[in-house]
């Protein structure tokens, strides 16, 4: 998801900075469709690590129950490391999209 996103994001920054811009309403819905669908994305993952940071918690009052809690504890929370980092890069991707979308928006006025 990572690497579809960053190509993504090039791409529209790259039509924002060239010359032309003959099919901007194309573009511009379509921006509108992936980020719609890169939010339903960021939600998801969302729920995912609310879930994993709910067990974390569940297994870290387990722990005194034995070594196996101890050790299903910490595979949560390496799980949790690695879901936040993910939702963090998901926010602030998508926080970026909508500049890009002002950006375009003030391309599509020039042109009305």
């Amino acid at each position: 998801m990572k690497k579809y996103m960053d190509s993504y994001i090039k791409g529209i920054d790259n039509y924002i900075t060239q010359n032309h811009h003959n099919d901007i309403d194309d573009v511009l819905r379509e921006h509108t469709r992936k980020i719609r669908f890169f939010q339903h994305e960021r939600t998801i993952h969302l729920l995912v690590t609310l879930f994993f940071a709910l067990f974390c918690i569940i297994f870290s009052f387990k722990i005194y129950l034995g070594l196996i809690f101890i050790i299903i504890a910490i595979i949560f929370y390496i799980l949790l490391l690695g879901y936040i980092l993910h939702y963090y890069y998901l926010e602030n991707a998508v926080q970026y999209m909508y500049k890009q979308h002002d950006d375009l928006i003030k391309i599509a006025n020039q042109y009305d």
